[in-house]
This record gives structure tokens, C-alpha cells and sequence, in this order.
């Protein structure tokens, strides 16, 4: 099961009828809201992107920290009742601050998921994708080597430098894309890895290219190689916390809209808003000053 972070105390004053809230710092986190919709598509949710800061796996600590509680500020605002990280390195940097600053509203981050990874690898080489800064932070080593002792698996960790500011530019089908991902993934098959980790929410938008990269490495191969998205979990978990504490919307009866703001530029934000409505009316994105 996948490790996910959340606060534990009950959102006592929230309402049901009330949205969620879903940030990251693009458009990474629109892979985790198209599992939230799935899972609760009688939820409405609220999405920023903040692009202006991005990417997130350059910035300190305290930035991160700082964007975080705006970018949360903004949302209480909104009367949220929930909040979804819906990035692995403001996770890391933010979500302890952001737990014991919001006790009474579900927060739930994420991690990358290496234990779902660990439990599906056969040969127990396990391939890492994720930025920097989730790869040097203090909970993924801790978890990467207790797991590693528990369950003998080999984690390979790859961090894909330059490839979240590729796909915030919004040609998924770029030559430069494909060509830092042979760099990151190509290394991490030669080593026999059979399971990759999408560590960064922005990398399920460009797991039709990883796929492609696989299959010219592995010509004359017949070896599977598993892909963990972790965005499905989170979804899952959200659902159990708003049923737990009674917070599931049940004033409506058919899916519901959202609305999506940018701290950046909001072109951007609306192409990739087509990933997760899939024929529907995709809502306008507007730009956020905060």
C-alpha cells in the first residue's frame, strides 16, 4: 500500500458540500486530479497551478514551505474541506508544517511509490524517476533503505533534471522529452530494473514516451516492465478519510465541474486541462496572484 501522508484530526467544521482543494507547482498534479474525479466524481475540486514557482525541485525548503501555506490560505478561502499536495516535493518540504499549521482540515500528500513498487518487482531492481529534491529529501531515503532492508529490493534512484520544465512547455511529443527520458530511463533498464516509479506527478503525462523508450531498448526482449502511478492511491485514500468523517458530497447526483487557477501563464494551464476532461467542457483557467 502505498505510504501516504495525512493528518489524522478530524475536519470537524467542514462541510460536505464543500470542495477540495489540489495544487502542485504546474501542471504535474492534473495526473492525481484525474484520479480524484474518477474516484469522486460528485466532489468539486479546486486545482492551482503554480507555475510561477515552478519547478519545485529548485527551490529551498522554506520557499516551498512559504508557496504552500498561500497557495492553502487561498483555498480556506474557498471553504475548502480537504487539501490534496498533489506533488511529491512540496510533500516533503511542506506537509509537517502544513499538518501542524491546519489540524482540523484532511491534508494528504505524497510519496513516491516505492513499497507498491517493491511488492510487484521480481527481480527486486527497482528504477526511481523524480526531481532532485524528492530524491535527496530525508523521507525518501529513510523509507528507500527500511524498505530495501525488509523487503530486499534494490532502489535505483534517477533524478530527471530538466524534464519537468520540458513538459510545462506542453509539446509532450517533443524531441527534447523523449531524448531526456532515453538519458534517465535507458541506464536504469541496463541495470535490470523491472518496475519504474513515477516519483513527480508530472511524469504520467509523458508515460506513452517511457513506454516507447522501453520498447527500443528492449528489442529481441520479452521482459515486463511495470510502471507505479501513484495518483490512484491517493484517490482511494481521499475518499476513505471523507467517508471516515462523514464528508462525502452527497447533495449532487451528477459529476461535477472544477475550477482551475495559474500563478503563470493560464495558455498553458488550459491545454493541459484536456488531459483529465476528456470531451467535456474544460473549465476556463485563470490567473491567481498570490
Amino acid at each position: 500500500m502505498l505510504n501516504i501522508v495525512e493528518t489524522q484530526a478530524e475536519n470537524k467544521h467542514a462541510d460536505s458540500n464543500a470542495p477540495v482543494g489540489v495544487f502542485d507547482s504546474g501542471i504535474g498534479g492534473l495526473s492525481v486530479l484525474k484520479h480524484l474525479r474518477k474516484q469522486l466524481p460528485l466532489e468539486k475540486f479546486l486545482y492551482v497551478a503554480d507555475t510561477a514557482y515552478a519547478p519545485y525541485g529548485e527551490r529551498s525548503n522554506e520557499e516551498l514551505i512559504n508557496r504552500s501555506i498561500k497557495i492553502t490560505e487561498f483555498f480556506l478561502a474557498q471553504g475548502i474541506k480537504a487539501l490534496v499536495i498533489a506533488c511529491n516535493t512540496a510533500t516533503a518540504a511542506a506537509v509537517a508544517t502544513l499538518r501542524e499549521r491546519y489540524p482540523n482540515l484532511i491534508i494528504i500528500g505524497m510519496e513516491p511509490g516505492i513499497k507498491p513498487a517493491a511488492a510487484r518487482s521480481a527481480s527486486k531492481i527497482v528504477g526511481v524517476l523524480a526531481t532532485r529534491s524528492t530524491l535527496q529529501s530525508e523521507k525518501f531515503n529513510r523509507l528507500s533503505e527500511q524498505l530495501g532492508r525488509e523487503t530486499q529490493t534494490q532502489f535505483i534512484p534517477q533524478a530527471c533534471v530538466g524534464l519537468v520544465n520540458e513538459i510545462e512547455q506542453g509539446d509532450l511529443s517533443s524531441a527534447a522529452i523523449l531524448n531526456l527520458l532515453r538519458r534517465y530511463v535507458s541506464p536504469l533498464l541496463d541495470q535490470g530494473v523491472d518496475t519504474l516509479v513515477l516519483g513527480c506527478t508530472h511524469y504520467p503525462f509523458v508515460e506513452p514516451q517511457i513506454l516507447q523508450v522501453i520498447r527500443e531498448h528492449q528489442i529481441d526482449k520479452i521482459k515486463p516492465i511495470h510502471i507505479i502511478d501513484t495518483g490512484d492511491a491517493v484517490a482511494r485514500r481521499l475518499s476513505d478519510l471523507l467517508e471516515k468523517q462523514h464528508l462525502r458530497n452527497a447533495s449532487h447526483q451528477t459529476p461535477q465541474s472544477f475550477q482551475a487557477w495559474t500563478t503563470g501563464d493560464a495558455s498553458t494551464l488550459q491545454m493541459a486541462l484536456g488531459f483529465i476532461t476528456q470531451g467535456e467542457t474544460s473549465p476556463v483557467a485563470r490567473t491567481l496572484d498570490i
